[in-house]
This record gives C-alpha cells, structure tokens and sequence, in this order.
C-alpha cells in the first residue's frame, strides 16, 4: 500500500480552518483510544497531549516558524490502522462497530501535508503478544509515503499509543494563514483550549462516558524559554442547556413539491456563564460527526459586538446535527456540497430533498428563542411595520413572514410586499396559462368549461391576494417601464431627438432601460431586467457591460480563472489576445453553473450580422470560467433581420424571432465546454411579453399609458 502525497494534494483542497490540523491530530487521538478501549476494555481516560513550539526564523523582521505534536494513549499504528493510513479512499472507520467513531474518506491527514513540510509518526502498538515501536521520520519533500518508509522495533507497553509530529509551515500557508496573526498568537495554550473547547464540546460530552477522565493538555513553547501550559479535563465540560428536534420536510428537487418524507435535525444549545467560561465568542454552527463545521453565528447576532460579547452574561454555542449534514460535508470539512440553497433548483441534475432555505425556515424560531439579545423586541417591530407601512399581522401570515432579530419595519415590509410581488407574477403567468390552454380546447367538451373554471378560480384568487398587498404602485411602475421601452425602440423619447452629425445613442438607452450601464448587481439592486425573463432578477450576480476580468465572486473571489489547463492553454492564449476586450452587453450569473449573455443592438443593425457573437462570447465564459459555467442562455435582441440568412435557426410559431441549442465545442481539441440556448428577439416581443405579465393588473385600474 502507498499514500501518493502529490496526487491526493491535487484531489483535496486545503482547508480554510487554520485550526484544521489540530482538530484532525485530536480527532484521531479520540478515535485511536475508542478503538483501543474497543479491543481492550480496561479502565483507562483518555490522555492527549499537543504541543506547539514557536521558533523565531529571523531576528529583523521576527518571523516566525511552526512544529506541532500530539501524543496521544491510543491503540497505536497497528496492521489495520497502517493500511488504513497508507489508503487515501479508506473506509477502515466505516466497518468498526464502536461508539462515537463516525465515517470517513482519510483526507483528514492530507491536511498534514498542505500545511507542513514534515510530517513524522512514533506509535507504539500490541501486535501477536508483542509490543512493537513504528517510526516515521521527518523528512522533507514526500512525493509518496509506502510501508518501507516506516523503521519496526520492540517497545514497551507503557507507551503505547502514537505521536504525530508535523515541522515547518509551508511558505504559501504561513503567507496565507499567518500573515497577521503570528503562530504565537494562533496555537497560544489558551487560544488553543478555547477553540478546540468549542470544536469537540459535543463530542466530548457525548462520549463523556467512554473517555473517562480525559484530559487534553495545551503547551506552547515560545521563542526565549517562555512557556505556557493550560489543560481541558472532563471536568470542565458543561452540561447541555437544552436539546430540540426539528423535521425539515423534503421536496421534489424538480417540481419543489413536498414528498411526505422528512429528515431529523437536533440542535444543542451550551448557555455558558461567561464568568466560568472564558471564550471568545458565541458560537452557532453545522455540525458534521459531532464537530462545528459551517459558521452561521452572523445570521442570528448581527453585529461583530453582538457576536463577540455574552449576551446578559451567557456565552451561547448553538451545534445543528443530522445525518444529512455528515453526508454532505466536504473533505476539507470546512463547508458542504450539494445542499442547494432553494428547491426546485432548475436542475435536472441534482438529487438532493432538503434546502438550506428549507432548513432555515424550521431551525431560525428555535435558534431565535434560545439566542436573542436583549434590547430588541419583535412585537414593537411588528407594531411599527403596521403602523408605518400598514403591514399587518395578517399579512405577516399569509405570506409565511417571519419577524426575526435584527429586522426593523422597512425590512419587514420589504419582505412581505416581495413575497406578494412574486406571487402576483405567478398568478398572472398562470392565468395566461390557462388561457393558451383554454384556446387549445375543443368548445363543445367537458374539458373546456373545466379550463373556464380554473380560470375564473385562478383569477379572483389573483384580485385578493393583489388587493392585501395593495402592490398598485407596482403595476403602475412596469406599465411605465414597459412604456418607455416601446417608445425607445421606435426612437420616440424626447432623449432620441438628435441633432444632424450628432452620434444616436439607441442602443444605450434600450440597454440601460434593462440595467444600468457599467454597474452590477453588488451596486445596485434597482434594475428591470425582469422584462427579459421574471427569473433572471434572482440570479446571484449581474454584471451591465463590465469587463470579465472584473467580475467577482463569492466574497471578492474572481469568477474567471486566469489560469487554466495543459489541454486549452494554447487556444485560450490566443483567444484572450484577439477578444481580451470583449464583453457581452448583460452578464448574469447564478452559482448553480449556468450564465445568461444579453446582447443589444440598435434599431436597424441587423441581427444575423452578429448571431456568432454569442456563441463566442458564451465559449469564452465556459473557458476562462474552468469549469464553473457549463450552461448558456442567449439573447441577441433588435428590430431587423435577414430570414435567408438564419439557417440552423427555428423561428417561434408566433412573433419574428429564432432560436437554436448548440453544444460548445473548442474548436481546436474538440472538448465539450458546455451547451448554448440562443434567441433572436425584437423589441416588440420583448414588450408584447412585459407587457402580457402585467396586463391582468393593468386593466384592474384602468390604467394605460400609451398615446392615443
């Protein structure tokens, strides 16, 4: 058996926890004495001991260096636990029937080698009555670790157990993790026992009864002699506050509707008094086997002060468990996959029945109860939203909202006309739903007074729920939008009115009627791309005639890759040289992997001059995205075009434009990059459809703006 370091550092990613290695180092030490007691039940605690030893590397500058070892009272590195060790995949932990030790993969110890250069192993173990010593040196620069690398000799029982030692930061790490913080400050003995407190609290206290009177030393050594000693026995464990159950109902990812099933989520709450328990932070987290994986301490304690400080003397640790969460959690165990934030995703795809926003919805009343600062009171919130904005407690119900902390009347009211706003959508494109069907149908069946029927159903229920959200104001704005968009195309608003020689400005002003110009959607919230699709406004990020170089994501991380594979190295060179300038009109981007490219053009440009543009603009995005973008929709969209000159195309049954679906292919290697969905569009569809959503509404009040 061989561990191949260099292929499992490509494989697993390096974790953001800059605890990750000493979390690891104990878990195991937790996991090798269960299996210990397991094979030899005397009584015995568990004994750990860490030790962290700061060394200062320059004197001008005071730089400093990082070794770590933790010894533990273990089984040891036994046959079993060595080819374990030796498999980067295992599944050795998953068939041990014992207490406490939950599943894994092995990419725990692959964080050893991101974050050092030297990793060494002394564990003593019984094997056939005997008791025998494996050693790991320390060396630099592994490519692989193979049985032939370890030294065997005799030991002496009283150490059995392991030590793991891991020497010299790698220079990337210690620019990455320590460029603020030094390692003295990091792994100090009491930074140390207050978050590692934290990370096992559950573990440790689930486990009470088979770890004995355990203990778990913290040492620093610091530079000139100093060092400082601190310990976490089982005797400062606190006892558990309370313990609540919650089903999260699942759905059909694809259709979003409820399955009947549910999965189980337990929450412990930890009321700590701060005058006892010394920590740094109220702490709300998902868990993965029993140990905080996902910080959301932010969506319950607004503010750094709220987060940091007791809360009328209390710390509070929340710890959310499920068995879905262990399964989802990622191998860097800093995060988790294939949780989708909303169902239905939009995915064919994806498999998964429970939502983070289905999760939220039944753990936020809970967690709110056990953790809500003083000051605040949701009955004055719910008091102001009516008086000032006449949001009343009816309308918090019928829409499902709930007042949580941190909100004021303004968000409150916010969140309740949304909800009524994006229901009046809904019920306008069903009603015009059931109108294609209605002209579908056969007057003389029984099948067409049921459609009447729907219909007639559909649209007083629409009239109530558009009544209570008094969204008047709403309708007025589209029609207007939808107005003035027709006048821009047929070059009528007063702005079009050039003078001879003067440069027109069509195309911009259709396209900022859409979105603001050179804006995206972190600036500003007030855009109308709704009258392209009602979707594409919930998308995760807008970008209006940016540069691609400059598009961000996830908290300033760019979203285009300059670096990409062996494979398009060449072709993408030579792509970015020709086109490092261009970009599509409106870029929207949703973090499911799928993109939307909306270009303009102005009145009188022919469309089938430019029909190439998007799918060139779409296989740079796949390209330079590396892999995160695999799906494109389309839209070229004007008021002149060549039929004889859209072959490939199919022209939709009503209105003038086309549409196509196309692989993406590099055109040198031939690798498949993704799929396009392309249309052609003319401004008057674009306004015959906004101006279709909207219209129930419109005739409501009588309302029209058009020039008679």
């Amino acid at each position: 058996m061989t561990l191949d370091i260099r292929g499992s550092l490509k494989n697993t990613k390096i974790s953001a926890n800059r605890y990750v290695v000493l979390e690891e180092l104990i878990s195991n030490s937790i996991d090798s004495f269960l299996i210990r007691q397991h094979q030899d039940p005397l009584v015995r605690s568990l004994d750990v001991r860490v030790v962290a030893e700061v060394l200062t590397t320059s004197v001008v500058d005071g730089a400093q260096d990082l070794c770590i070892s933790c010894t533990d009272n273990g089984c040891g590195l036994g046959e079993e636990q060595m080819e374990a060790f030796l498999t980067k995949d295992t599944s050795y932990k998953d068939d041990l029937s014992i207490a406490g030790i939950g599943k894994c993969k092995g990419a725990g110890r692959i964080q050893y080698f991101h974050h050092f250069e030297r990793v060494g192993i002394r564990s003593t173990y019984q094997s056939d009555g005997k008791v025998l010593t494996r050693t790991l040196p320390l060396v630099a620069a592994r490519k692989k670790i193979d049985r032939t690398d370890f030294t065997v000799s005799e030991g002496e029982a009283g150490d059995i157990g392991t030590t793991i030692t891991l020497d010299t930061l790698k220079p990337g790490v210690r620019e990455r993790f320590y460029r603020i913080d030094t390692p003295s400050e990091i792994f100090s003995a009491a930074n140390m026992r207050r978050y590692m407190l934290v990370a096992f609290l559950q573990r440790l206290v689930s486990l009470k009864t088979e770890l004995g009177q355990f203990s778990i030393s913290f040492q620093t050594k610091n530079p000139h002699g100093r060092i400082e000693t601190l310990t976490l026995t089982a005797a400062d464990l606190p006892p558990v506050t309370e313990v609540k159950s919650v089903l999260v109902e699942e759905r059909d990812p694809q259709a979003g509707s409820p399955l009947g099933s549910y999965a189980n989520f337990t929450l412990s709450h930890y009321k700590l008094d701060a005058s006892v328990f010394d920590l740094p932070r109220n702490a709300i987290s998902f868990c993965a086997k029993s140990s905080p994986v996902q910080d959301i301490t932010r969506r319950y304690l607004r503010t750094v002060s709220e987060q940091n400080r007791p809360l009328d003397g209390f710390h509070h640790i929340v710890l959310i468990e499920s068995e879905l969460l262990d399964r989802r959690v990622n191998e860097q165990r800093d995060g988790f996959e294939g949780i989708p934030n909303e169902i239905p995703t939009g995915d064919l795809f994806d498999e998964e029945k429970v939502s983070y926003a289905g999760i939220y919805d039944c753990i936020d009343p809970i967690i709110e109860a056990m953790v809500s600062p003083s000051g605040w009171s949701r009955d004055d919130v719910i008091a102001d939203a009516a008086e000032r904005f006449g949001v009343n407690p009816g309308m918090l119900a019928d829409t499902d909202t709930r007042v949580v902390y941190g909100d004021n009347a303004k968000s409150v009211a916010e969140r309740v006309l949304r909800k009524y706003q994006e229901r009046i959508i809904a019920d306008t494109a069903e009603i015009f739903d059931l109108r294609e069907e209605i002209e579908k149908a056969e007057p003389h069946t029984a099948n067409f007074r049921q459609k009447i029927n729907e219909l007639s159903w559909k649209y007083a229920s629409s009239l109530k729920t558009f009544d209570m959200a008094n969204l008047s104001q709403l309708v007025v704005r589209r029609a207007a939008i939808v107005e003035i968009l027709a006048l821009a195309c047929k070059r009528q608003l007063a702005v079009q009115v050039v003078a001879e020689g003067v440069r027109r400005q069509d195309e911009r002003v259709i396209h900022s009627i859409f979105f603001p110009m050179k804006r995206d959607s972190l600036e500003t919230s007030d855009h109308d791309i709704w009258l392209l699709s009602e979707e594409y406004q919930y998308y995760d990020y807008i970008a209006s005639d940016k540069p691609l170089s400059e598009i961000e994501w996830n908290d300033g991380e760019k979203l285009f890759d300059p670096g990409i594979d062996d494979e398009l190295a060449a072709t993408l060179r030579r792509r970015a040289e020709e086109n490092g300038a261009m970009r599509p009109d409106i870029a929207i981007f949703d973090k499911e992997g799928s993109a939307i490219i909306i270009e303009f053009k102005a009145p009188g440009v022919s469309l089938d001059d430019h029909v190439g543009d998007l799918s060139e603009y779409a296989h740079l995005l796949a390209a330079k995205s590396n892999g995160r973008l695999k799906k494109f929709y389309g839209y070229l969209i004007g008021d002149t075009v060549a039929p004889l000159r859209m072959a490939g195309w199919t022209r939709f049954a009503a209105g003038h434009g086309y549409f196509r679906s196309t692989p993406l292919q590099d055109p040198e290697t031939g690798r498949n990059l993704g799929e396009l969905y392309a249309e052609t569009l003319f401004f008057d569809d674009i306004v015959r459809r906004a101006t279709k959503r909207i219209g129930v509404y419109r005739d409501k009040l009588q309302l029209d703006l058009s020039k008679k």
